[in-house]
């Protein structure tokens, strides 16, 4: 079968749905599938030299601008949307709202092919009045259209099935949880293991450490974190990742920006953390809380995100997520109150429920499915039609 996955960038952007595309095609690819992964123009990471890919250039002029992901095809892009549409058998979305997305789909549903879209998240309430208008919008004219025209969708949490609960669907929707790489993110070995991440840090073997990783923008609640830093003092918050909000320019002596880290670069600063923080809305189930309990970190999410998954409700200090100052004295609050759990409590659980491989079968016994009817439904107009023209004679 070749395999075609469309995201909006490859995983060198980091962000977490081109994380999970890219995760998703090593794995097709590790099971002998023909797999080719488009998206914008930034090549993707090495450990993907098996997979096919086929990059698109486009404007990322408004995620510059305004630090939200919309990377725009120039016209060029049309042409190896086509040429990979045509010769895939099955086509992979990784999400709807994208203008790549929705010009694979279009291509795809011209050509007859089979399309299943992994939807990740549902409607992010933006804190600008007409940003959060337009996402309703284009919400309900584009991403709810989408779904009930794909031949299969997939959401990778409860909270996003929900959001679009109303959709009339082609099939049922399924739910497979994004995996793991157990191999990668493991809890430390030893005490000495995590002084030494530490030292490799130069976090301060003395004070708490909350760890927050992921980009840095509005939906992952950086105003919130910061409003908690800066009213927990004795804490040292630790940030790995990038974007606009950047909290160096918060000028506090108690927070600390790590960039350039991933997978096995970003273990040791799980390792010599104490908390996970993660107070973000509008999302899914976002991979880093997953890789960050499979660290044996203990976590603090908003009430939404630890809806993801029933079976993560004992494991996670939720909040709620709503007024800007409150959310952060109930976030420092919650800080305080997990820092004295036990690391390696829920290891276990994550490694046993979330697993790559596992998502990757499910996916392919879909994609049977999907073309195994998409055979029949050709047979039985090919039928229809001979038996017309018989008639007819």
């Amino acid at each position: 079968m070749r395999l075609l996955i469309v995201s909006a960038y490859f995983d060198s952007h980091r962000g977490g749905i081109e994380i999970v595309a890219g995760q998703l095609a090593r794995e097709f690819s590790r099971a002998g599938e023909d797999v080719v992964w488009l998206a914008s123009g930034t090549e993707c990471s090495a450990s993907h030299a098996a997979c096919g890919r086929a990059p698109v250039p486009v404007f990322n002029g408004i995620e510059r601008a305004l630090g939200i992901p919309f990377p725009i095809p120039a016209p060029a892009a049309l042409a190896t949307i086509r040429r990979e549409v045509a010769a895939a058998d099955v086509v992979m979305l990784h999400d709807s709202l994208y203008p790549t997305n929705i010009a694979a789909f279009l291509v795809a549903r011209w050509l007859g092919k089979p399309v299943a879209i992994t939807q990740h998240i549902g409607n992010v309430p933006y804190r600008n009045p007409i940003l959060r208008c337009l996402m309703q919008v284009m919400t309900h004219l584009v991403t709810r259209a989408m779904l009930a025209a794909a031949d299969q969708v997939v959401f990778i949490s409860r909270i996003t099935a929900r959001a679009f609960a109303g959709v009339r669907y082609r099939r049922p929707p399924r739910l497979i949880f994004n995996g793991v790489n157990a191999d990668i993110f493991r809890p430390p070995a030893s005490a000495c293991e995590r002084q030494t991440a530490r030292r490799q840090f130069g976090l301060p073997p003395d004070r708490p450490v909350a760890l927050f990783v992921g980009r840095f923008v509005e939906k992952k609640g950086l105003h919130i974190l910061q409003r908690a830093a800066q009213l927990g003092g004795g804490v040292t918050w630790a940030f790995a990742g990038w974007g606009k909000l950047d909290p160096r320019q918060w000028g506090l002596p108690n927070v600390r920006v790590f960039s350039g880290l991933s997978e096995a670069s970003l273990v040791p600063l799980y390792w010599a953390s104490d908390v996970f923080v993660l107070p973000s809305t509008g999302e899914g189930f976002p991979l880093v809380l997953q890789e960050a309990m499979a660290c044996g970190l203990p976590a603090v999410c908003g009430a939404e995100t630890a809806e993801a998954d029933d079976r993560l409700a004992p494991l996670l200090h939720a909040i709620p997520v709503g007024d800007f100052d409150e959310t952060a004295k109930h976030l420092l609050s919650a800080v305080h109150e997990t820092i004295a759990e036990h690391r390696a409590n829920r290891t276990e659980q994550i490694r046993a429920w979330y697993s790559w491989s596992h998502a990757m079968q499910l996916y392919l016994d879909l994609f049977g499915e999907m073309t195994r009817e998409r055979v029949a439904a050709r047979g039985a107009a090919a039928s229809r039609v001979l038996s017309t023209a018989g008639m007819d004679r």
